[in-house]
């Protein structure tokens, strides 16, 4: 009989066709959601003139959907611990898909906050259980890699938004970038096929044929048998509310500074994705120059998460953390100032990297930190917390863009969080981690052993 340790296989195998396909997955339902969650900032100009609605009110017209995602992080994210992710996640996509459509239908405020709040539930909920579907599936050794080069999609969404926006709006209307939106339900029934199952969650099931294909194809040296035991270590048996094993362990602190992390960087990339064109239109730019800022803060995000996971792997991803909050602060602070045109796009790209980029290293940072069987309730709720951050930033920074302040004031205000995460993420204790906890017991050991039979 042989007791297999699905965590040390996952830990320790290579890169593979099936890493691969988790990777493809994973990043289009991601990139979907970037396009979902862009698209009402882009189309922002557009539907306050046509609604004839105030900056403050757009602001909570935009909220509507950060309230929705608050919300969907939280009991979607803590219901694929229940469920199963695959299915969450399917109904995740489902959500922001179709209620996304229906808002380019409306015509008044009220409706489209409506379709925009439950837009939102998806929007929210499918963030912390794609990032707990990279975390598990990916080798230790390019752990945070993957999952950033996986969430680098939410940039290529919010590009794909500004591209499309460009020309759709001036073409068709606001509502077009809204309506394009429907097709990634589509989709689902290819997902729920190809999208595999949450190990831990399998072996609860008592889903073992299922459970020993996929170890199979993460990791090819194994050979299945009628025999293999399969055992949960007790971190991750998760009985009892998940909640409560966020706080166990010696976890609760760092739980609260992750929260607190959350709710600041989130202020921080809410604020410049609503309000950066109206800013910048207000500033003196052409639409077309203001969406054109955009797609740079999007491409600096790329760069910041790839670039962020990259450097995570190789050294603490705690201060790598610490230090991209840092460079956000200055970087934000900056943009209110008057620079030249190249110096400007070399500023709003850096804000890009040091804040949307940011965001998804603590994300990556989250899932290691939780033990896997509760890792979508863990990154749920600090997204959860995280987002009263994002809800607060367009209403906070529309009602600042509404007192007609400098524009250097409004940045300003944009970045001060940034200091605060940089402090919260530095007090994170990395020791009461579970990647912590696994090494201090050595259990970071070669894939052959952990099939060893006894």
């Amino acid at each position: 009989m042989r007791h297999i340790n699905v965590h040390k296989l996952s830990d320790e195998a290579t890169f593979n066709g099936f890493h691969g396909k988790v990777l493809l997955w994973c990043a289009l339902i991601i990139i979907f959601d970037g396009y979902d969650l862009a698209v009402a900032g882009i189309a922002l100009p557009s539907i306050m003139k046509e609604m004839g609605v105030t900056a403050q009110n757009a602001g909570f017209m935009v909220s509507s959907a950060l309230f929705g995602m608050m919300f969907g992080a939280i009991f979607l994210g803590t219901i694929a611990d229940k469920i199963g992710r695959r299915k969450a996640i399917a109904i995740c996509i489902f959500l922001f898909s179709v209620f996304t459509a229906a808002a380019g239908f409306t015509h008044d405020p009220v409706t489209f906050s409506a379709m925009r709040f439950l837009a939102g539930l998806g929007i929210g909920g499918v963030m912390p259980n794609v990032v707990a579907q990279m975390t598990e599936y990916s080798p230790k050794k390019i752990r945070a890699t993957m999952v950033t080069l996986m969430f680098s999609g939410y940039a290529v969404g919010g590009m794909l938004a500004a591209l499309l926006g460009k020309g759709l709006i001036e073409a068709y209307g606001w509502a077009s970038v809204f309506l394009a939106a429907g097709l990634p339900v589509l989709l689902i029934p290819f997902i729920l096929k190809s999208l595999p199952e949450s190990m831990p969650f399998l072996i609860k099931q008592n889903r073992l044929d299922e459970l020993k294909k996929i170890v199979s194809q993460l990791s090819p040296s194994y050979q299945p048998d009628a025999n293999d035991r399969f055992a949960l270590p007790s971190a991750d048996r998760a009985e009892g509310a998940p909640i409560g094993k966020l706080f166990q362990d010696g976890r609760g602190f760092s739980t609260v500074m992750f929260w607190i992390t959350f709710f600041m960087c989130l202020f921080m990339v809410y604020a410049l994705s609503s309000w950066l064109t109206k800013l910048m239109a207000g500033a003196g730019y052409s639409l077309g120059s203001a969406l054109t800022f955009v797609l740079v803060l999007n491409f600096g995000a790329m760069v910041g998460a790839v670039g962020g996971g990259w450097l995570a792997d190789r050294f603490h991803i705690k201060y790598v953390l610490v230090g991209m909050y840092g460079l956000a602060a200055v970087s934000i602070t900056l943009l209110g100032y008057p620079v030249s045109t190249e110096m400007l796009f070399l500023l709003v790209g850096l804000a890009g990297a040091s804040t949307i980029g940011t965001q998804i290293v603590t994300y990556a940072y989250a899932g290691q930190f939780y033990p896997m069987a509760v890792r979508s309730t863990g990154i749920g709720w600090a997204s959860g917390v995280g987002r009263s951050g994002a809800i607060l930033a367009p209403i906070v920074i529309g009602t600042l863009v509404g007192m007609a302040l400098p524009l250097q004031q409004n940045f300003m205000a944009i970045a001060i969080p940034a200091v605060i995460a940089m402090l919260a993420a530095s007090m994170i204790n990395h020791r009461k981690s579970a990647s912590g906890n696994h090494e201090a017991a050595g259990l970071a050991v070669p894939a052959a052993s952990a099939v060893a039979g006894k």
